[in-house]
């Protein structure tokens, strides 16, 4: 009887390093320590160190917070980013590559938050565009992960736009900073599921 021979794993990892992604209205840039006040103001807008469903944490705690997401991006793990709307240049939130599974070319997209002024406007979609299409095309990743609160129907709603799957929920998952325990609601977008994705971002682009 013949025997099976295990295909071999490929050999090349993911090779993730700090970049700049743009479009006509918006900049995703590496994150740097430089962004602290910015962000802290960006975070007041709508007081969203208030809201259960995300964490982001208060103006003075932005110091710290930037310095983790560096250290995560040092151990290869994150790439974190600034959102900047490009009229006025303003900062208006953060959004990261994370948990980043080099060997098995995974990343997740996370750590996503946006001034309340700028929520529901194209902000969301030309940053999620800008880092799929450099994950898939660029990266050359398997999959993407988009992971939200189970609970917070306002990103699920976005994430469903975008063509994700949703791949089931994680039970009590994660201790949230108020101490209630949060069950993840974990979607992702496979390589070949791209192109169809990206065509449905194009047309929301051009609005």
């Amino acid at each position: 009887m013949a025997k099976l021979q295990a295909r071999k794993r490929p050999s090349t990892m993911l090779h993730i390093e700090p970049v700049t992604l743009a479009t006509d209205r918006l900049v995703l840039r590496p994150l740097s320590l430089d962004d602290v006040p910015a962000l802290g103001a960006a975070a007041s807008d709508g007081n969203q160190w208030e809201k259960k469903t995300t964490t982001v944490p208060k103006p003075e705690g932005f110091e710290e917070y930037v310095q983790k997401a560096l250290d995560l991006q040092a151990a290869g793990l994150a790439l974190p980013f600034a959102t900047v709307v490009k009229d006025g240049n303003r900062v208006v939130g953060s959004t990261r590559y994370m948990n980043i599974d080099a060997a098995n070319h995974r990343v997740e997209i996370g750590t996503t938050w946006i001034a309340k002024s700028w929520q529901r406007t194209f902000v969301n979609t030309h940053a999620k565009f800008l880092m799929l299409r450099h994950a898939f095309e660029v990266l050359g990743c398997n999959a993407v992960e988009i992971r939200t609160h189970s609970q917070n129907d306002q990103s699920r709603a976005a994430i469903e736009r975008l063509g994700a799957k949703l791949d089931g929920i994680l039970r009590r998952h994660m201790i949230m900073p108020d101490g209630h325990i949060r069950d993840t609601a974990v979607y992702s977008i496979l390589r070949e599921e791209w192109p169809e994705v990206k065509a449905r971002l194009e047309k929301r682009l051009e609005r």
